[in-house]
Parts: C-alpha cells; sequence; structure tokens
C-alpha cells in the first residue's frame, strides 16, 4: 500500500487511534502487535518487526524449540510488512477508533521468508500458473456457535436465541427458523465482513445444533480469496463475543455431531477467462480428469496441512459428510472431489478434505499441487462414485495425525511445493503437539480401566 493510501484512510477515519498488525501462524492463527496511529506511516514505510518464532508454536502458544526458531538461534527476529489493500476499520469495535491490517513476514534483507504460509501460497500459485491457467476460487467455512456457559458436567453446549428464548437441539439443516433466530449475528458478521472488503455472501444453518456455514464470494486472485477467509474468522469470532457466545473453527468439537470442513471450490479458466473444466459431462473432461487424479494422488502426502490437529481426524466418520476415501463423483457429498451440480460454465471441484481448522493458505496450496501434478503427469483418476462413497472400497485417506505426517515426509512432491524449511518445521511443531496432547490421560480411561485392571 502506497503511503498517498494510507494518507487517505487516515483523512478517511480521523478517529482511529490503534491499529492491529496482524500476521498468520502456521495454524492459520491471527498474531501481532497494536500500534498507536502516529506510527502507521513508519510500519507501511519501513515495516515492524516480529520474533520468527510466533511461526513455531505449539498449541499452548509456547515455542517448539526443536523447530529452531526459538533460543537456539537467539529467537530473532524478522521484517513484516502490511499486504496492498487489507488496512480497514475494525466495525465491531465500539469505539470505532481502530483499525487493521493484514501482514506478511520477510527476510531481514527483504526476501520473502520461506516458511510464511502466504509466501508458501505465492509460490504455488506462481508454479501453478505456469499450465497457463486462471483460477476462479471460493471457500466455504463451517463453525459452531458455542454457548460460553457450560453443561453441569462441563461438556459444550449450543446456545440460548435471544429472539425465541430456546436453545438449538436438533439437526435442521437449511433451516430458515435457526437463521431468524441468530439473525442479528449473521447480518452482524455479513456487515462487519462487507465493510472490511470481505465478500461473504451467504449464511446457512448446517447439519448440527449450532452449526453454521458462511460462503465466499467465487473471485479470481487467489492471495485475496484466502486472505478474505483468514479474515473472516476473524470476524466471526469477534461478532460471536459481542453477541454473548463463541464461535469455533475446531474440526470436531462434538463427538456425535457433524464436524466442521472448509470446503475449497476452483475452477480453471483459459486466457480468454473461459471454463476448460466445463462440459455437459465434466466427469468425462480430459483435464477435469487429470486433475481430480492429481488431487487424489496427493491426498495422502497434503492430509498433515488439511487437517492439522489431533482433533481433525475426529471429523472422518462414515456418514458424516467427511471423506474418508479417495473418491469423486458428480452432485455427491459422501466423496473426497465433488463436483457440484451447476450450468456448465460453473463446472468446478469441490475439495471436501480440509477441517475448518486448516491454515487456508496451506489447504489452498495443497489443491492447487493436485490440480498441477495431475495435469503435468496425465494421471487417471479411479473411476468415479455414484450413491454412497462410505460403502465403496476405495483406498482410504490418513485417517490419523501420525499417518498422514509421515505420508507427507514420504512425498518428495510436499518439498517441492511447499519447501523444505516450511516441511521441516511444520512436522516438528505438528509431532510435538501429537505427543503433547496423548501424553494426557482421558477421563473416560480412568472411568472404565483404572477400577478394571
Amino acid at each position: 500500500m502506497e503511503p498517498q493510501t494510507l494518507d487517505s484512510f487516515l483523512v478517511q477515519h480521523p478517529h482511529i487511534t490503534s491499529v492491529d498488525l496482524l500476521i498468520v501462524d502456521l495454524d492459520g492463527v491471527l498474531r501481532g502487535k497494536r500500534v498507536e496511529r502516529s506510527l502507521l506511516n513508519k510500519v507501511f514505510t519501513q515495516g515492524f518487526n516480529l520474533p520468527q518464532s510466533v511461526l513455531g508454536l505449539d498449541s499452548t502458544g509456547a515455542t517448539v524449540e526443536t523447530s529452531h526458531l526459538g533460543v537456539v538461534t537467539g529467537d530473532q527476529d524478522r521484517l513484516c510488512r502490511p499486504i496492498a489493500g487489507t488496512l480497514q476499520l475494525i466495525p465491531w469495535h465500539a469505539a470505532g477508533d481502530r483499525a487493521q491490517v493484514l501482514c506478511a513476514m520477510y527476510e531481514m534483507d527483504g526476501s520473502p521468508l520461506e516458511i510464511y504460509p502466504r509466501h508458501v501460497l505465492e509460490r504455488a500459485k506462481a508454479r501453478f500458473e505456469k499450465l497457463g491457467y486462471q483460477v476462479g476460487l471460493a471457500l466455504e467455512l463451517e463453525f459452531y456457535l458455542i454457548d460460553p456457559q457450560r453443561t453441569q458436567e462441563g461438556a459444550l453446549q449450543a446456545p440460548v436465541s435471544k429472539v425465541s428464548g430456546n436453545r438449538m437441539n436438533s439437526t435442521q439443516v437449511y433451516s430458515i427458523n435457526d437463521l431468524d433466530d441468530y439473525d442479528d449475528f449473521i447480518q452482524a458478521v455479513l456487515d462487519s465482513a462487507r465493510a472490511q472488503g470481505i465478500p461473504a455472501d451467504a449464511v446457512i444453518a448446517e447439519y448440527a445444533p449450532g452449526q453454521f456455514e458462511v460462503n465466499l464470494n467465487y473471485q479470481q486472485d487467489i492471495l485475496k480469496a484466502t486472505d478474505d477467509a483468514v479474515l473472516l474468522k476473524r470476524v466471526i469470532h469477534a461478532i460471536a463475543r459481542q453477541h454473548g457466545m463463541q464461535a469455533t473453527f475446531m474440526a470436531k468439537p462434538y463427538i456425535d455431531e457433524a464436524g466442521n470442513g472448509l470446503h475449497i471450490h476452483m475452477s480453471l479458466l483459459d486466457r480468454d477467462g473461459q471454463n476448460v473444466l466445463a462440459a455437459e459431462d465434466p466427469r468425462e473432461n480430459a483435464l477435469m480428469r487429470q486433475a481430480v487424479a492429481g488431487l487424489l494422488d496427493m491426498a495422502d502426502a497434503t492430509q498433515a496441512f488439511c487437517c492439522p490437529t489431533l482433533n481433525s481426524y475426529r471429523r472422518f466418520a462414515k456418514g458424516s459428510f467427511a471423506p474418508t476415501n479417495k473418491t469423486w463423483g458428480l452432485d455427491n457429498r459422501s466423496v473426497a472431489m465433488r463436483i457440484p451440480a451447476s450450468n456448465v460454465a460453473a463446472t468446478r471441484i469441490e475439495n471436501r478434505m480440509a477441517g475448518a481448522d486448516a491454515n487456508p493458505y496451506f489447504a489452498v496450496t495443497a489443491m492447487l499441487a493436485g490440480i498441477t501434478e495431475g495435469i503435468e503427469g496425465k494421471l487417471t483418476p479411479p473411476p468415479y462414485t455414484t450413491g454412497d462413497a462410505y460403502k465403496r472400497g476405495a483406498a482410504m485417506v490418513p485417517d490419523n495425525q501420525r499417518d498422514s505426517l509421515r505420508a507427507m515426509a514420504n512425498d518428495s512432491r510436499i518439498e517441492t511445493w511447499f519447501g523444505k524449511e516450511t516441511m521441516r518445521v511444520y512436522s516438528e511443531v505438528k509431532w510435538h503437539n501429537l505427543q503433547l496432547f496423548e501424553q494426557q490421560i482421558t477421563p473416560m480411561e480412568y472411568a472404565l480401566l483404572l477400577p478394571m485392571v
């Protein structure tokens, strides 16, 4: 963003007193610092420093020292710079005097920091575009609204509607009544997103009490579409708090209810803007078949990025609308790679693998990688699936974090697409997190095993 644009923003918003400088860690979590208005010109012309160890944090927020981003290297700083076009007013801030800007992290000499998630996607985008295609991209995020008050047993529960006074306790997918009950929250999310230039265009009630899905509109700018997904999560968290609720993008907050997914819709466009995946029967389109084949061929290796936590794998269960095997098909929500029902011009692939807890930059990188590898290698997909994919004998995707991390390590294409250092740091952090969670003894173990063995 040019200084003049910054000047225009400050003239337009004279009451701004502080700005949140946001960066994205490996898990897609926003971190950063808050600065006074007087420092903004320096931030936009010279950048600001943050320790690169924020990219090597475990789930407790502590640095994973085996990442070699912490004390072993002196906990060094890296340069951060604002991303053009992302300086926006924070509309939910009551005083109306705060703004935010999304930033990216660089080496101190100004070159892109290899492991920074947005730079990973930038490199993937550049490699993908050598195919001669552009993309149309739309992301859908599922989330739960949670009552901050837990049950007597300490369990999560859906919130009480301020409109009806009722607590959602049944699955009413696509219910308009549920949307009416939470209309103030939904409208505030859409209004705040619109005010920040985030094209959120629809919210639906999903497949469990308190579960919703928000859709980002189709666009051709890969980086902005992914930035929007990251920033939309912040909007939803903030508006939920404002309405006395919590929002969570945790992949499986309730073991007996549907999980939260990040569904990525992607079409391929030629230089004239024509959709090259389009066909009366897209399952017979050669490029569609190759793209799907590549995505399925890399599914094992990219699973660790699409499903980044131990909880991510609880989402995968038969009949859950989360894919458990390497399948594809037309208008079929039980498969991994779905071709949605649409008019011919809107033909696209919907990748249903990623959980809502995935870092969107990594999830979109994984999709670009699979499509490119499939087209370059002219790969052939398995037979398409009709009906219930859970009952088919297709090859399974990794259903646990250990297997997915091993699959990632054993596929040389991951290093090519994500970078050697990214892969090393990500692996160290994820193995550390896995051990962190596995070293906890659950109440069920005490209840069932302690008195019996």
